[in-house]
């Protein structure tokens, strides 16, 4: 299973997401730290989740770094993320 397919799984179970959009950008990262040639090491993610509901930005990544805790460091060395509501998504809409 690829990487983006483990952080798949484990935000759709832990975040029930209305849309999740992961993105690898592991290829722009040639030369710097982290990247490991042939290996999803960066990702940009979008999380659209009610669970987010409440919660400042902060503990929102925290809730996304935390379903990804085995992830984290080793294979993923970046991950930049929006968290978002399901009404904050549609306000960004309209």
């Amino acid at each position: 299973m690829s990487v983006a397919e483990i952080i798949r799984k484990k935000l759709e179970a832990a975040l029930l997401p209305s849309l999740l959009e992961i993105v690898d950008e592991s290829d722009r990262h040639k030369g710097h730290a982290g990247h490991r040639p042939g290996v999803e090491t960066h990702f940009r993610i979008t999380v659209i989740s009610a669970a987010f509901a409440g919660k400042p930005r902060v503990a929102r990544q925290r809730m996304v770094t935390a379903a990804l805790a085995e992830e984290m460091g080793n294979p993923v060395h970046a991950l930049s993320m929006r968290t978002l509501t399901p009404e904050e998504a549609a306000a960004e809409r309209a």
